[in-house]
């Protein structure tokens, strides 16, 4: 029901050089066929394909920048720009995936990191295909720093605490039970693995509408491919295999909990449409085995 009509065009120097302009018959604005591109109103368009793999290659802003010769802030904007588009690509594959209900087991995990300092833990909650290692959504919630401190510890703590306040001790079992809504927002029968989390049945009770059968997998199982658990510590594994900023006593580090979304969304991106199931055995992606994609 959208009316529209063509309003000439203009030249570019990079390809393609004639972009298409349009006039919205609702409220008069004029705008390009660019105005929807990743592209728009980039100075260097060519970076956004070498980025993306890049971020997926373990590579650090300044790394990137050395290479490609330009500021590492300017790849920060493009990588932002980059996760927008990710996530819009999510959201139309769920909208697809809503149509009908869900066709496999969902496993479910909290990968835990930080953004900032270790005074500001975070977990990253996922839900997976069983079979098609799909990941249907993700969520971030903050966490409270634990473990062994010293006393100095525990008195920043207070002051962090007490300056930006406590984060939410219901955290996880609101965000799974969000991240779960995402990934089936029809009433249905449901089988889900996890490990034995003590929020995770609280979350499902927030889902009145789905009749969740639980299975949990001890944490001391053996982690191969016979692990119920198997679809999330693959995800796990990719996920700190391949992001620079989760490596264990790195200093690429996300410094905002802004920038750990922008770059899960453009790894759950590369994981369910790039990048294939298994590198010698199934050439399928994870959006392949479900429907949602031919190559």
């Amino acid at each position: 029901g959208w009316r529209w009509k063509r309003h000439g065009t203009y030249t570019r120097d990079c390809a393609p050089r004639v972009i298409p302009r349009f006039r919205c018959g609702d409220c008069g604005a004029t705008f390009s066929s660019q105005t929807f591109s990743t592209t728009y109103y980039l100075k260097r368009p060519d970076f956004q394909e070498r980025l993306f793999h890049r971020l997926v290659a373990c590579s650090c802003y300044r790394q990137i920048a050395r290479e490609l010769r330009c500021s590492h802030s300017t790849l920060m904007r493009q990588s932002a720009k980059l996760a927008r588009h990710c996530l819009l690509v999510m959201a139309e594959a769920m909208e697809k995936l809503a149509l009908a209900a869900v066709s496999e087991p969902l496993v479910i995990d909290g990968f835990e990191g930080f953004a900032y300092s270790q005074y500001h833990p975070l977990h990253l909650h996922l839900v997976v295909g069983s079979r098609s290692h799909f990941t249907y959504g993700f969520t971030v919630s903050r966490l409270r720093r634990k473990g062994a401190m010293t006393d100095a510890q525990r008195a920043r703590r207070e002051r962090i605490e007490a300056e930006y306040g406590r984060p939410d001790p219901k955290a996880i079992e609101l965000d799974m039970a969000a991240a779960l809504r995402m990934a089936v927002p029809r009433p249905q029968s449901l089988l889900v693995h996890s490990d034995e989390h003590p929020a995770y049945p609280r979350s499902f009770r927030r889902l009145p509408w789905l009749d969740i059968t639980h299975h949990t997998t001890h944490s001391t199982a053996p982690r191969n491919t016979r692990n119920k658990m198997h679809p999330c510590n693959r995800m796990d594994v990719l996920i700190r295999h391949s992001g620079s900023n989760h490596k264990r006593e790195t200093i690429a580090f996300s410094k905002r909990h802004q920038c750990v979304i922008e770059r899960a969304a453009i790894q759950v991106v590369w994981c369910n449409f790039a990048k294939s199931l298994s590198e010698n055995h199934d050439p399928d992606t994870p959006a392949m085995k479900l429907g949602l994609a031919n190559t």
